[in-house]
């Protein structure tokens, strides 16, 4: 029985892909005993440069995490491989490449798409969401970098529902301890285990893995 295949993608740069995608990973690894491994797409590379972060300060064993690197059509052959030998596989996709990320989608049991509550970012996610919706594969969409500015946030959260796919209930906030987790090969839950931040995260990772049983 193959695992379970999860795209993140977002046609806008500096959506939070990585972040979600590492913090996942973790989340779904160490606190729910799975097994994981992310497939990094994006040429920029950054979830490869958080894991040697990680290997350096874990030791290379001690991760709990498959990797492997891909580019366009290959990304099909090397998540189905993954999947293969771990419970879930993470896909990071680059922006602004609609082909490399239709691959991605494609092969995936469902999209996790990262928006911004702004102006700016929804228009992205039409973008995205037109792509993953050629694919017919399930997508939801998550609100990241919440401001504490309740009036913009609900407006924003009001017309994503205007886009078909649901949004997700738990939604992460705009919290400098995300990118410095990051930074150091780790992921909130591992460095503030007892804060709003790893509450959040372990709000996603149990609704997308409802998600992906239903």
């Amino acid at each position: 029985m193959s695992g379970k295949i999860v795209t993140i993608a977002q046609q806008k740069g500096g959506s939070g892909k990585t972040t979600i995608a590492a913090h996942l990973a973790v989340a779904w690894a160490r606190r729910r005993g799975r097994t994981v491994a992310i497939l990094d797409i994006d040429p920029q590379g950054s979830l490869g440069e958080w894991l040697e972060a990680r290997e350096r300060r874990l030791g290379e064993d001690a991760t709990g995490l498959g990797f492997r690197t891909a580019s366009g059509w290959g990304s099909r052959h090397e998540a189905n491989a993954l999947a293969r030998d771990y419970d879930y596989v993470l896909i990071d996709t680059p922006p602004k490449a609609e082909q490399d990320a239709r691959v991605a989608m494609d092969v995936c049991d469902l999209i996790v798409v990262p928006v911004q509550p702004t102006p700016v970012d929804l228009w992205a996610t039409k973008a995205t969401l037109k792509v993953a919706a050629g694919e017919d594969t399930p997508a939801i969409l998550v609100v990241n970098r919440m401001p504490s500015r309740a009036r913009l946030t609900g407006e924003m959260i009001e017309a994503l529902r205007e886009f078909g796919p649901a949004t997700a209930s738990a939604r992460l906030g705009n919290r400098v301890s995300y990118a410095a987790s990051i930074g150091r090969g780790s992921t909130v839950i591992e460095d503030v285990p007892r804060s709003r931040a790893a509450e959040e995260i372990d709000a996603l990772a149990e609704e997308l893995l409802a998600c992906l049983r239903a």
